[in-house]
């Protein structure tokens, strides 16, 4: 009995696999990948310019200056630096696409017009003029490898057009090369007779100059969505495709089988380009109008970073020497990361450097000493200085229509809310209500007291910025709806009618007065872009 009373019945200590790690001395860890990335720094590029970043595009010969497509002109920046030099392509109306020639010799752009212009980018001087485009010529490239004298074109009138740029004369043309806009295209990295475009009618077509005379296309992939841009990958057997919220990688030696889907934005992938990388690996980079652009590593098929900007993103474009990345945004901030030394970005002691910011990692809590008194204290004590004070969370006060809403009582939720006469709240009943399909029925088992409380706010918020559309919409379908009440509800409902009915001819006629001055002042703004 003894021996039974004297067992230890727990160990001693511990078992080590139950503690909880220890945070004493912990770093925070990183990937290769994003530490490769943290070593750009970011900055925003002093450019002036106000309208959306169309298009960005490096020069493959150096010093490799960067053209910047927004407004009508293109901006040539020899300098990336704080004060950045840079002169100015002149075009007749809104610039698309500027692309270098292999050697950086020479650069061509399209315009809002169909006009495809080629210019010297040592003096800015304009040496060819190409027009054959009936509408915008929104994609215009030089070929990768040897023909200097070779460029194609394609546009919103469906039209590709393969140049030679000395006679100013097609060498291949192909008429409804596609059955929508054509806003997206590359050159192949192997063959300067090999051509993509992208489309809005969903299609990817390959073109072989020497196949047909160029009139047919080799390859025809369907992507699923509007394609907004399209990239040879470096061996020239990939193709990417961008459209919707969804980047493909496909085979185009094996006929176009799709080989991997990239679905991570969240909007519209505006722009794709590759990226050299350490030890000489490629990415291929993304970046949409949800703010975010992705890098992907398409030899693992596995997204490997991701930075995040305060912007919708446009364009984007890498240095061929791989130590500056350009994203442009749609209003007209062009964002730099220059590579840097490592030891240039680590900042003070305790502070680390994101791709946007920097942030102080916060020192290690003091341990507290639990003795008596600490255990003692009442309520009413007061914290002393270090103490670390918890306030408790405040109860949120919920307004009458929210209580109704959980309740799921939504025609009392709607009538409470119009009671109150805020047009923010009873906009947010409304979707709420729109959310849970149950607006309608809410409409129809209104009585008469109750609509005219409802047209009463209808009539004086249906022109109200930003809900515009889904007041006016709605406003039309309780007319439809409750045509029969409202005829018999007596004057208080016909008043409300006639009040909707003023303010939408008011709006009209401000809308048509807008038009007539925007078309005043269009014409000013293309002088002064020019």
């Amino acid at each position: 009995m003894a021996d039974e009373a004297n067992r230890q019945l727990f160990p001693t200590q511990p078992a080590s696999h139950l503690l909880p790690p220890s945070r004493t001395n912990k770093t925070l860890s990183t990937t290769p990948e994003s530490s490769y990335w943290r070593t750009f720094r970011s900055s925003i590029l002093p450019s002036n310019l106000h309208l959306p970043i169309t298009s960005l595009a490096f020069s493959p010969s150096s010093p490799f200056p960067l053209a910047v497509a927004s407004s009508t002109s293109i901006r040539l920046f020899s300098s990336l630096s704080t004060e950045p030099s840079f002169s100015t392509l002149s075009l007749p109306d809104l610039a698309y696409s500027p692309s270098f020639r292999c050697d950086g010799g020479l650069i061509a752009a399209g315009c809002e017009t169909g006009l495809v212009r080629v210019f010297n980018p040592a003096n800015s001087t304009s040496l060819r003029s190409l027009k054959t485009h009936s509408r915008a010529s929104r994609v215009v490239k030089f070929p990768l490898l040897h023909h200097k004298l070779r460029l194609f074109s394609a546009g919103d009138d469906a039209q590709l057009i393969q140049w030679d740029v000395p006679s100013e004369t097609p060498l291949v043309t192909v008429p409804g090369a596609h059955r929508d806009y054509i806003r997206a295209g590359a050159p192949s990295p192997v063959s300067d007779d090999v051509f993509a475009t992208g489309s809005y009618d969903h299609t990817v077509k390959i073109w072989d100059a020497r196949v047909d005379s160029g009139a047919s296309s080799v390859l025809s992939i369907n992507h699923g969505a509007p394609v907004e841009s399209v990239l040879f990958l470096p061996s020239g057997g990939l193709l990417a495709t961008a459209g919707g919220n969804t980047v493909k990688i496909w085979d185009v030696i094996a006929g176009g089988k799709a080989v991997h889907s990239v679905e991570t934005h969240n909007k519209t992938v505006t722009g794709l380009t590759l990226a050299k990388v350490r030890d000489g690996e490629t990415r291929l980079l993304s970046v949409s109008i949800d703010g975010y652009l992705k890098s992907f590593d398409f030899s693992r098929l596995k997204i490997t970073h991701s930075m995040r900007y305060p912007a919708q993103l446009l364009s984007v474009a890498f240095s061929p020497t791989g130590t500056i990345r350009v994203v442009g945004t749609n209003n007209g901030v062009i964002y730099t990361g220059i590579k840097t030394k490592k030891d240039e970005l680590e900042g003070e002691k305790g502070q680390v450097r994101s791709d946007e910011f920097v942030w102080s990692v916060p020192e290690p809590m003091p341990v507290l000493r639990k003795n008596k008194r600490y255990f003692s204290r009442g309520q009413s004590e007061k914290p002393s200085e270090g103490d670390f004070v918890i306030k408790r969370r405040e109860k949120v006060k919920l307004k009458e229509h929210d209580k109704l809403l959980r309740k799921f009582m939504h025609k009392d939720a709607l009538v409470s809310v119009l009671k109150t006469k805020r047009s923010t709240s009873i906009i947010a009943v409304l979707e709420e209500l729109v959310a849970r399909k149950k607006l309608i029925k809410c409409i129809l088992n209104l009585d008469i007291d109750e609509l005219g409380l409802f047209l009463s706010f209808i009539s004086k918020n249906a022109t109200l910025p930003g809900c515009a559309r889904f007041l006016m919409d709605l406003a039309k379908r309780v007319l439809e709806i409750r045509a029969e009440d409202i005829e018999s509800g007596g004057d208080e409902l016909a008043v409300h009618v006639r009040n909707l009915r003023r303010m939408v001819v008011q709006e009209i006629q401000i809308q048509r007065s807008l038009l007539e001055i925007q078309g005043m002042i269009s014409p000013l703004l293309a002088i002064a872009g020019k």
